[in-house]
């Protein structure tokens, strides 16, 4: 490792490598060297900022070694595991370059995709997404639910892509930045950077087989894409106006009730009708109450959102130290 060949720390870098990692010690530093190795060819002052979310296997250790080497790395320690969107978002908000790359830490993703992910982002998108399209995993429990939440995915935001889940991507700073994290949203950035206008493309990538360690990501995971996609389409479409969606749904049930009861009533007043064994009746009034309790949520909905967007925003993670 010689860092004599690279930029020092006080050059501002022009582009940022973000890099979350959980207990992948082993790929710490051939991945380093990739990087530094792919990105020195480009010219151009970078950053490499790796954010280790709470591993237990001595990846710190390594981190500060490679710290040390290279001038231009970086770590976020965080004090537990707060999960992969919390590690990019850190990554993002830490991140000084005008571009900034994501990508996995167990060495899948290949450095040398990087300059053809800036060659695209020339052609004036905001994010240029990896597509594995030759992907190196297991068919039956990676590859074909991927390709299910992939189409999934795509039909419901209207941003298609053929791989949400490759983790290599370039974002231009000032449109990540504005992205809002939290919770698994991590997959779902193209979706999300789409409600703000951005220009998304993407290119295929090189994917290899995992070396080391075992995968995070398992058939549970698969599973939470469906709940989390139900919230992207919410903020996708109500996220500035909920109550337009609740409103809606309350109004509906308040005049369907309405209308029911009002028939009842009305065969009551001219025809005499006994209501007493009529279920109408009992629907008629839940629809009314249901749609007057949805009518309410919705402006508590609105009240509540309006008073995130005005208040201070805090992160969603706990940094231990930063390693430089």
């Amino acid at each position: 490792m010689d860092p004599t060949l690279h930029p020092e720390k006080t050059t501002p870098p022009t582009l940022s490598v973000v890099v979350p990692l959980y207990n992948e010690r082993e790929s710490i530093r051939p991945l380093t060297e990739a990087i530094v190795a792919s990105l020195s060819k480009i010219g151009d002052p970078f950053e490499v900022i790796y954010v280790d979310d709470g591993s237990t296997d001595g990846s710190d250790a390594v981190l500060r070694e490679v710290c040390l080497h290279y001038p231009m790395v970086q770590a976020i320690r965080f004090r537990r595991n707060f999960g992969q969107t919390a590690a990019m978002a850190a990554g993002f908000d830490h991140a000084q370059g005008g571009i900034i790359i994501a990508m996995d830490g167990d060495l899948q993703n290949d450095p040398e995709d990087i300059p053809k992910l800036l060659k695209k982002m020339e052609e004036g998108y905001d994010i240029v997404n990896g597509w594995r399209r030759d992907r190196q995993d297991r068919k039956l429990t990676k590859v074909l639910p991927s390709k299910i939440a992939n189409w999934l995915i795509g039909r419901t935001t209207g941003v298609k892509l053929h791989d949400y889940g490759c983790s290599l991507k370039a974002y231009r700073a000032d449109v990540i930045k504005n992205v809002p994290l939290y919770g698994e949203l991590h997959r779902f950035i193209p979706a999300l950077a789409s409600i703000y206008g951005a220009k998304i493309t993407e290119i295929p990538v090189n994917h290899h087989a995992r070396k080391f360690g075992r995968s995070k990501y398992t058939l549970a995971k698969s599973a939470r894409v469906l709940i989390d996609l139900i919230l992207v389409l919410f903020l996708k479409t109500f996220s500035h106006r909920p109550f337009q969606l609740f409103g809606m749904f309350g109004l509906l049930l308040f005049l369907a009730g309405f209308a029911i009861d009002g028939a009842l009533a009305v065969q009551k007043v001219v025809w005499g009708a006994q209501l007493a064994n009529r279920p109408l009746l009992l629907l008629g009034t839940v629809f009314i109450l249901a749609g007057l309790q949805i009518f309410s949520l919705g402006i508590l909905a609105e009240i509540q959102i309006r008073t995130y967007y005005e208040s201070q925003k805090k992160p969603i993670y706990s940094i231990k130290e930063i390693i430089r």
